[in-house]
């Protein structure tokens, strides 16, 4: 049995990071995303909040699949233009302060119009400020400095930067030769580039799935709800892929397959889980099981939404998640051959 091609993916995964995509503002991302499916000849459709879903047809049409990941990235959102003419930010998403101390960010106004910038410390000189090393990371002393001709808020103001403009930040994307790669954003543009390229061995090799299978790539799971609608009736199985998160504690690991047990939200699906283990014991599939004790996924989403859904939650092991990210070649690897069983598996209900 083949497998997708991990080479393919993580090119997939380097131009997916590269393209600015915070939660409110996606819609370029999901233009690459249905381009790149309708070469394929997969049909696909916007629902309204502007997240793409893909949909191959499967033997069996009164059950359906749905799996999901996530093209919405941590980012940030204009909140005061001051009167250096530096910019206040409020955070889009769950992160802190420090993990963007220093980070190159491109801000993007309503009018399309793009600058660059750098975010940091308004006590960054060491020269001038006592404190620098000790004053807090947060919204009041946090800014971005643009890399324009701005000397005051209204020189800001003149370039059409406003309130309400959207700040992403620099991937700084790296395959090393070691196999890892080292980029912002792999939650969850690593699991879309996974998908994608599942969906491309599906279709170049012709292969028909037991049941019609839906792949929602949702935009805003960052807020909390990407993964809460369009889900259709016949849905039985709901699959979320995202990042396994690693720390002290934590099993999950650069190198495997996360299988989620339990998140904040609560259990995962028992039968689903074992159904996860069990495929990936059978095909000698590396996976850890783990719990992650401050997220929720879009399966989660999807269970508070009301849905009679049976939800599980896998996905590649993703070190320092939501600031300085990387996996290992391996992970991408392991999370794709267990997807591609499953996708080929019957249902446990």
């Amino acid at each position: 049995m083949t497998y997708p091609n991990t080479k393919q993916t993580m090119d997939i995964l380097k131009e997916l990071v590269s393209i600015p995509s915070p939660t409110g503002n996606t819609n370029e991302v999901i233009t690459y995303v249905e381009k790149f499916l309708k070469e394929l000849q997969v049909d696909t459709y916007r629902n309204r909040k502007g997240g793409l879903i893909a949909t191959l047809p499967g033997t069996e049409m009164t059950k359906h699949r749905m799996l999901t990941a996530h093209v919405d990235t941590l980012g940030a959102i204009v909140k005061e233009i001051k009167p250096s003419g530096r910019l206040k930010l409020d955070l889009i998403g769950g992160f802190k302060f420090n993990s963007i101390e220093g980070e190159y960010c491109q801000i993007e106004t309503s009018s399309g119009k793009k600058y660059t910038g750098t975010i940091l410390m308004h006590q960054t000189s060491v020269h001038v400020y006592k404190d620098a090393g000790k004053a807090e990371r947060n919204q009041d002393n946090m800014e971005v400095r643009v890399d324009e001709v701005v000397k005051n808020a209204e020189d800001a103001r003149a370039l059409g930067i406003e309130v309400g403009d959207f700040v992403s930040f620099a991937p700084r994307v790296e395959i090393t030769p070691s196999g890892f790669i080292k980029s912002r954003h792999l939650d969850d543009k690593a699991s879309v580039a996974i998908l994608l390229q599942l969906i491309k061995q599906l279709k170049t090799e012709n292969i028909v799935l037991p049941y019609t299978t839906h792949f929602l790539i949702s935009n805003n799971e960052e807020i909390g709800y990407g993964g809460n609608s369009n889900i259709t009736p016949e849905t039985v199985e709901y699959l979320a892929v995202d990042m396994g998160a690693m720390g002290d504690g934590q099993s999950t690991d650069e190198y495997t397959v996360s299988i989620c047990v339990k998140d904040a939200s609560g259990p995962y699906h028992y039968g689903l889980r074992k159904h996860l283990v069990q495929l990936a014991e059978e095909n000698g599939i590396e996976y850890k099981l783990d719990i992650y004790p401050f997220y929720g996924s879009d399966a989660s989403a999807a269970i508070r939404s009301g849905h009679d859904i049976v939800h599980g939650l896998i996905g590649p092991g993703i070190d320092s998640s939501h600031a300085f990210e990387r996996t290992h070649e391996s992970s991408i690897a392991n999370t794709a051959k267990l997807l591609h069983h499953y996708v080929l598996s019957e249902m446990v209900l």
